[in-house]
């Protein structure tokens, strides 16, 4: 009777421990931006702002009913005075964290091949100091 026991606890624990091994699994979202390095001073203005005219605000997912408003007359106030820009750590920016999909889908959404470089050009623009330039 004991042994019985035994090998039932025994057939418990390896089904157990099978149950752990292989019912386990992560699902992660890994984000590849194989942009080349921004080297050269990024614009607000010239640059920033008409990639999300044209791929945010212009779509007319932010351009007020969707926050942050980036419409033309309001991108630039809305992103640095709404905590999206952390100038000490661009990466953890909630902008760049939004645009490379480690808050939720990568924007702008349905944009395949991140569009004019945003990623690379956001965080340049964001470790320049987020200058309204």
């Amino acid at each position: 009777m004991l042994e019985k026991k035994i090998k039932r606890i025994h057939y418990l624990s390896v089904v157990v421990i099978m149950l752990t091994i292989f019912g386990c699994a992560k699902d992660t979202t890994v984000v590849i931006d194989n942009s080349p390095a921004i080297t050269e001073t990024v614009s607000f203005k010239k640059t920033i702002l008409p990639i999300m005219v044209q791929n945010c605000s212009g779509s007319n997912c932010h351009s007020g009913s969707v926050s942050p408003n980036l419409s033309e007359a309001l991108a630039y106030s809305t992103l640095t005075s709404g905590s999206y820009i952390n100038t000490a750590a661009p990466a953890k920016s909630e902008l760049y964290l939004w645009l490379t999909g480690k808050r939720s889908a990568a924007m702008p959404l349905g944009a395949t091949n991140n569009p004019s470089k945003i990623n690379a050009l956001t965080l340049a623009w964001i470790t320049q100091g987020a200058k309204n330039n």
